[in-house]
């Protein structure tokens, strides 16, 4: 091992490749938060967002508030909040048991899978 000093041409050199690395990496940071970034929301957008939540909220509150057909077919129905309520009071306040197995009945009928398909017959056979 030599124990010569380093000549400062040397470590002139290394100091700039390290500095001019860091500025290539800071003008690429710059580069990407330039075109990643969503436009800015100025008052035509925020009024259409304002407008779309204020849809959304009162279909919400229509479809939690009002009873309708969810599947005829099925026999499923939509209740509102409050009557949903009382009957889950009454059927589990008088007998726990049996509103379970009901409950349990129920969930099975409304989310039970479509028969399969009947197999084609095989041509070869």
């Amino acid at each position: 091992m030599s124990s010569q000093p380093t000549p400062p041409r040397t470590s002139w050199v290394t100091t700039l490749a390290v500095l001019g690395a860091f500025l290539i990496v800071a003008a690429l940071v710059g580069a990407m938060r330039h075109y990643t970034q969503p436009p800015p929301i100025d008052g035509k957008r925020a009024a259409e967002r304002s407008k779309d939540l204020a849809e959304m909220r009162a279909a919400n509150a229509q479809a939690l508030n009002t009873t309708a057909w969810i599947d005829k077919s099925k026999g499923l129905v939509r209740l509102r909040i409050q009557d949903a309520m009382k009957i889950v009071e009454r059927e589990w306040g008088s007998d726990p048991a049996a509103a379970r197995s009901n409950l349990i009945a129920r969930v099975e009928k409304a989310t039970a899978p479509p028969p399969k398909p009947k197999a084609a017959p095989n041509p070869f056979e």
